[in-house]
């Protein structure tokens, strides 16, 4: 009996894009299995692109968690917008998440014209565990379909898993045969600092009050092992806008940013795997998030 032909390496690079808070980070990481893109029920979460990775035996899968597509308020909001759009560019095939009700915003139907253009795409009806209705749900079915730009219009729950694993099939088609581009055991190219960056920044966003968070930025300025001992002492300052948002942010006799600390330390200690010394700083850069200098002094590069 003649051995099966065995199969080769693939690769495939998939683009998540869809509203803000439809549950593209959370996706992201309930496949990858690892914490690579923050959650939080706040929209606008994620303002870069976040790669996680999973390989399965030859096949490696590539996710890009994208900002949320939307109206751009601010020189922040247009560059988190084009780096969405670009991404669209740059892979094998695009998952849109949409919410299981409601109206399409005119941000998802500009992207669903961009990908009436382009693809290949698949659609991917988020948050089914919401629903009590199939009717309901076969309903937004139909109206995804009626758009003709996606192979295949999928259900899933990203919260409790719902779907998700089945994802993998639908994308290994898309792959092109190949070596690897990370190594198999990775699961995000993201560099460590910008990862404790991210967790800080979503301790901030789960603890404040709507409007501050986003007028912040995290920068690691130090992350240094200790040559003697088991730890790693990281030095974090975060940007805000406003003098009354720094008093704020710290909180009454320190108590805010305390809270976000040990939060935050909590969540880098089991990333990293070792004992960490956090230590966070908090300093005022007036109307960075409207000023192209000081983005791209904070990392912000446009896409």
């Amino acid at each position: 009996m003649a051995k099966p032909i065995p199969e080769m390496p693939s690769s495939v690079f998939v683009a998540l894009v869809g509203r803000p808070n439809v549950g593209k980070s959370s996706l992201t990481n309930y496949l990858v299995g690892e914490k690579v893109a923050i959650v939080t029920q706040k929209p606008q979460t994620t303002r870069s692109r976040i790669t996680g990775i999973i390989t399965k035996g030859p096949v490696q899968y590539v996710l890009m968690d994208t900002p949320g597509i939307h109206a751009a308020r601010n020189k922040l909001d247009a560059r988190m917008t084009q780096t969405a759009a670009a991404s669209l560019k740059d892979v094998d095939v695009t998952l849109m998440l949409f919410e299981p009700e409601g109206e399409f915003t005119d941000a998802e139907l500009r992207m669903v014209a961009a990908l009436q253009k382009g693809g290949p795409a698949v659609a991917v009806i988020n948050k089914v565990d919401l629903l009590n209705s199939l009717t309901q749900l076969e309903a937004r079915r139909r109206r995804i379909e009626e758009f003709g730009c996606f192979d295949k219009v999928l259900t899933v729950s990203a919260k409790d898993g719902t779907g998700c694993d089945e994802l993998f099939a639908v994308l290994k088609p898309y792959g092109n045969e190949g070596p690897h581009y990370f190594d198999d055991e990775a699961f995000t190219d993201m560099p460590e600092k910008e990862l404790v960056a991210e967790l800080v920044r979503e301790k901030a966003l789960l603890f404040m009050r709507d409007e501050i968070p986003h007028g912040i930025a995290v920068v690691v300025e130090r992350f240094k092992e200790r040559p003697d001992k088991d730890l790693i002492d990281i030095d974090v300052d975060i940007y805000c806008e406003r003098k009354s948002h720094k008093g704020m942010i710290i909180g009454k006799g320190g108590q805010m940013l305390k809270k976000i600390g040990s939060a935050a330390r909590a969540d880098i200690e089991e990333l990293l795997g070792v004992k960490v010394n956090l230590q966070c700083w908090v300093k005022v850069r007036e109307d960075w998030r409207d000023s192209e200098q000081q983005l791209n002094n904070l990392g912000f590069a446009k896409p």
